[in-house]
């Protein structure tokens, strides 16, 4: 126990000023004069079991973030308070909300948390009616405004999916009804087959010569070929086709381009047809040889189409993390990747409106956080980056090592920046630069929840014009799901101390 606690003390400090000497006394008889030599009061996490309130010296408070303590408060002014402060509040689990250590030799008041809540709640009932009140309605306008960021989150998915998914299921429906087209016209060579009409050496041929025109198509993916010089092979192909007689050649000639072909390729069509009896003429094996191309084309595109549909919906679960766990070991890129096709798939990457540049460091580990909420933060700053540069401009996302134990996630746009008196405000709940009814000022406030207060990290901005940059610095491991810090999320943290 400490020195002895004196009325007209505590009557000189701002925060007592106020009341009458029957209270002074109650406060002094359950509280005491305590001196710290310069070092740690009380650390953030731990019970909070006393309030503090500064007499004389210095105090600093500070909060953990990806791993280093960031001071928020420096004072020495009389009467500011730290501690339990909120120990009136019932229902709740009271922790200090922050870190708070000495610089010299300091005076304070101290009062049990315990006898401190009786106090306030004996003699100004009404005023800890009315915080409560303040406090409880405010966590519950979080929650609710918070779920609506989800549900916008959701609804960016699904229109994000719908726009996507629709370009290759059309392609894939047009693919199917050009392909029955060209069995059909199969089934007719197929007639010519069976008349007899082809020698067995001259089937074997054009059998051979259509195996090779399969894996020459399979072969051609890889193949990038310029607008020019897709132009030139296409004239090269059209004129050898119309000296050879070939009905149709210049509609020919686009096909045989994108299957790969060339004149070299068509002239070892010709030799091969010589070498055999008449019966294959070179017409025909032309024909042959254009159905084939046709078909294996069109199940080329059938595959690409549904292996798009097949990314889009890998994309979507693994944003939504709806078949994995809340906290587990999550790849830093696949999530941002995730993000990127499944939200903002229509907007961003390249020939879009916003072109998206990546600058990764491979050589990240995984970490092991909460990849649900991570992709949230992810949405709601890239969403507010694209909508900064007027759906137009260029997003760079840089990744990179921090310092061992804390990795470091950059996006930056290249749009007007952020004005200087708004920048200290931009994580404010409710504070928004938006159109009245187009916002709840909440989609930041929420991403820098879940990276400072759910993963222990830190959410910082720079902004000068044409180079805005969110950082997200995330330690290597979060904290573990606990009811603490499931709720911490939601909750409300410590002002600074006054």
């Amino acid at each position: 126990m400490g020195e002895k606690c004196l009325p007209d003390e505590l009557r000189s400090l701002f925060l007592f000023e106020a009341l009458d000497d029957e209270q002074l006394a109650t406060l002094c008889a359950n509280g005491h004069i305590a001196t710290f030599e310069p070092g740690p009061i009380h650390s953030e996490g731990d019970p909070a079991t006393c309030f503090y309130v500064l007499i004389e010296g210095e105090l600093v408070m500070s909060k953990r973030s990806g791993g280093v303590d960031i001071e928020t408060n420096r004072t020495s002014q009389r009467g500011v308070y730290c501690g339990a402060w909120s120990a009136y509040i019932p229902g709740a689990e009271h922790v200090y909300q922050a870190s708070v250590r000495v610089t010299t030799p300091s005076k304070f008041f101290v009062l049990d948390a315990n006898a401190f809540a009786e106090f306030m709640q004996k003699e100004f009932p009404m005023a800890v009616h009315l915080l409560e009140g303040h406090m409880v309605g405010g966590l519950r306008q979080r929650q609710i405004l918070g779920q609506r960021e989800k549900l916008l989150a959701l609804g960016q998915l699904s229109a994000g999916l719908t726009h996507q998914l629709n370009n290759p299921a059309g392609a894939t429906a047009r693919a199917v009804a050009d392909l029955r087209e060209g069995v059909g016209k199969m089934r007719h060579k197929l007639a010519m087959l069976a008349d007899g009409k082809f020698t067995p050496a001259a089937l074997k041929t054009l059998i051979s010569i259509q195996d090779e025109v399969a894996e020459q198509v399979a072969k051609s993916k890889s193949q990038e070929l310029t607008a020019l010089e897709t132009s030139d092979r296409e004239d090269q192909i059209g004129d050898w086709l119309d000296e050879h007689g070939i009905a149709s050649a210049w509609d020919y000639a686009p096909t045989f381009v994108e299957a790969g072909l060339d004149v070299d390729w068509l002239e070892r069509v010709e030799a091969s047809i010589d070498d055999v009896d008449c019966s294959a003429t070179l017409p025909g094996a032309i024909g042959w040889l254009k159905y084939t191309i046709d078909t294996e084309l069109l199940m080329n595109q059938i595959a690409e189409a549904s292996k798009r549909i097949s990314a889009l919906l890998a994309g979507a679960k693994q944003y939504s993390q709806m078949d994995r766990a809340e906290y587990q070991s999550a790849n830093i890129h696949e999530l941002l990747f995730s993000t990127v096709k499944t939200i903002f798939g229509d907007k961003l990457g390249k020939d879009k409106p916003v072109a998206l540049h990546w600058d990764k460091d491979k050589t990240l580990p995984e970490l092991l956080c909460y990849p649900g909420d991570l992709n949230q933060v992810w949405t709601n700053i890239i969403d507010n980056a694209i909508q900064a540069m007027n759906g137009h401009g260029n997003l760079t996302i840089r990744t990179m090592r921090e310092n061992e134990s804390t990795v470091r996630v950059e996006i930056c746009d290249d749009g007007p920046g952020i004005p200087e008196d708004i920048v200290e405000r931009i994580f404010t709940p409710f504070f928004t630069t938006k159109p009245f009814g187009e916002g709840t000022g909440l989609g930041l406030d929420l991403a820098w929840r879940i990276v400072v207060e759910k993963h222990h990290g830190n959410l910082s901005v720079q902004s000068q014009p044409g180079d805005t940059r969110f950082i997200v610095c995330l330690p290597l491991e979060a904290p573990a799901p606990t009811e603490t810090a499931a709720s911490a999320t939601t909750g409300m943290t410590e002002p600074a101390a006054g």
